[in-house]
């Protein structure tokens, strides 16, 4: 069984909205001392399948996308590693709100790219991404998941 691109476009954006949304619970949950179980297996599955299906799109080079995905893998990996098999002891309570947050981060980070790219009014004022809206957009992303991350990771403590 074949998909057409825009069927696997929209299985990746469905889990890659599913993932912000479940992540976004999950770090809620982290500030206020709560974990929830299903909800952080779901934020972690389906942020890396996110990030595995984003390699799936026709490309003739390498992408800042590809960049993207790979770093989000990379910190999915010592996420899911510090949760489960670490279980958290120690400084690897730390090292999984860091790196989940960071997965977030990363994913929220894409929609606001994808944003600039497909809205059309935030494509008119950013239509190269370098114009001030969008890095101001990306700026502030950053900073807020900056100061959650320490938030969370304080309460955690």
């Amino acid at each position: 069984m074949s998909f057409s691109l825009e069927t696997y476009t929209l299985v990746h954006v469905v889990l890659s909205l599913v993932g912000i949304a479940s992540g976004l619970l999950v770090l809620a949950g982290l500030l206020v001392g709560k974990q929830f179980n299903g909800l952080t297996v779901l934020f972690l599955a389906t942020t890396v399948a996110t990030s595995a299906t984003g390699y799936g799109f026709p490309f003739t080079h390498l992408l800042p996308s590809h960049v993207v995905g790979a770093i989000s893998l990379v910190v999915l990996a010592i996420a899911i590693y510090a949760r489960y098999a670490r279980r958290e002891a120690g400084r690897w309570r730390a090292t999984y709100v860091i790196s989940a947050i960071a997965a977030l981060y990363l994913n929220v980070f894409v929609l606001v790219v994808q944003s600039f790219m497909k809205v059309p009014g935030l494509h008119a004022l950013a239509p190269t991404q370098s114009e001030p809206p969008f890095v101001i957009a990306q700026l502030v992303v950053l900073v807020i998941f900056v100061g959650l991350g320490a938030l969370a990771v304080r309460r955690q403590a």
